[in-house]
């Protein structure tokens, strides 16, 4: 009886066990198949969204930062600088890292000094991909130099790639390094990357219109030193009638071969501050202030400089027109200001700032300057010594 149960319980033969592997194979190739399709096909999904993204960042980075073109410039520096195919250069006051600026379009309280003020004749350098330098001179207003920094947007290939037709999108502000705003960009076959727009008045009259820079005329560059001179006029002004820049180009996923995919865009942005010149409608600068008085004090133990002074005679009387203090300090070894140090909103019978940044055994001298609506200032009133 025991043999015989033995017999019935008798396992798979090697022919069915092979049958089964070659099933059990064809099952996984199938499902393996599906596999690798579905993850290469979210791979892709994935690599185009990251491209849809690229897209739109790069034409809101340049729209953001193009339409300030001119915002806050003073009267002689040029609002536009250098119009070519891949590169297009400005002055705004874009940012301030100064409390209580009201004429800067973004307070950035990390900005560095170096990038919020107007670049000086010592600093000149040259736009990248160009030989053009900038500046020939110095914009002052006031006493104090222009608060409308230089940016510059240019399109250089890339050359870790390992394509010779990729580019990298790069922003420079004044003389700091630049960063890299987009990769993965192409030149849209037959169209260069900037084109640019400027207005045309009929001669006798008639309704301005804007009309395409032919490429042939690019590039624009303002050579004249001071804006708005006798000099700057005829060829030479060419460049000051811009008014809107075309943005094109071609993004990619990276990729290669079939895997690649592409997305054609371009963007008209304008320039609303182009051609305008600063409001005077409040007259013409205020008066400055007496001379502040700087002293040292000790709060909680710690000394700290307090700087007083009074009303601008604009404040209350003739034009009233002031509706802030700026202040500037520097230490004793250094003859220039340099950016503001604060801003102060008018209103009251008399000033006082506490100015706590201050390194003990240092010897600073402050300068206080009243701003209009224009926003003109009015001279620097400098104070004495003071060493926390």
């Amino acid at each position: 009886m025991t043999t015989l149960r033995m017999r019935d319980e008798r396992g798979m033969t090697l022919i069915e066990m092979l049958l089964a592997l070659f099933v059990f194979s064809i099952v996984m190739a199938g499902a393996l198949s599906f596999l690798r399709a579905q993850s290469k096909s979210f791979q892709l999904g994935t690599e185009r969204v990251s491209m849809y993204q690229n897209t739109r960042y790069v034409l809101n980075e340049m729209e953001k930062d193009l339409r300030t073109a001119g915002a806050a410039t003073a009267d002689q520096q040029p609002q536009m600088i250098y119009a070519s195919s891949n590169v297009v250069a400005f002055n705004a006051n874009y940012w301030t890292n100064t409390p209580g600026d009201v004429t800067a379009v973004y307070y950035n309280p990390d900005a560095p000094d170096s990038a919020v003020q107007a670049l000086v004749k010592a600093q000149k350098a040259t736009i990248p991909l160009t030989s053009f330098g900038y500046p020939d001179t110095s914009y002052f207003v006031s006493g104090a130099n222009s608060a409308a920094e230089t940016i510059v947007f240019y399109f250089v290939q890339d050359s870790t790639s390992g394509r010779t037709d990729d580019y990298l999108l790069y922003r420079k502000v004044n003389n700091l390094a630049p960063e890299v705003v987009a990769r993965n960009v192409l030149q849209t076959s037959g169209v260069p990357f900037l084109q640019y727009y400027r207005l045309i008045t009929p001669f006798g009259g008639g309704t301005p219109s804007l009309t395409l820079v032919a490429a042939g005329s690019l590039p624009l560059q303002h050579t004249a030193k001071i804006h708005l001179s006798p000099s700057d006029t005829g060829a030479l002004a060419l460049i000051d009638s811009l008014r809107a820049v075309r943005v094109s180009y071609t993004v990619t996923n990276g990729r290669t071969g079939s895997y690649e995919r592409k997305r054609q865009v371009s963007r008209m942005i304008r320039l609303p501050n182009a051609g305008l010149a600063n409001t005077k409608s409040c007259g013409d600068p205020p008066f400055a202030t007496a001379a502040p008085v700087a002293s040292r004090v000790v709060i909680a133990g710690v000394p700290v400089v307090q700087l007083t002074w009074a009303q601008s005679v604009d404040e209350v009387a003739g034009e009233k027109d002031v509706e802030r203090y700026v202040v500037w300090r520097r230490v004793s070894t250094n003859p220039d200001w340099g950016d503001p140090l604060v801003s102060i909103p008018a209103g009251s019978p008399s000033y006082t700032y506490t100015d706590g940044s201050v390194s003990i055994g240092t010897t600073y001298y402050y300068a206080v300057a009243a701003q209009d609506c224009s926003p003109a200032l009015s001279p620097q009133a400098l104070s004495g010594s003071v060493t926390p």
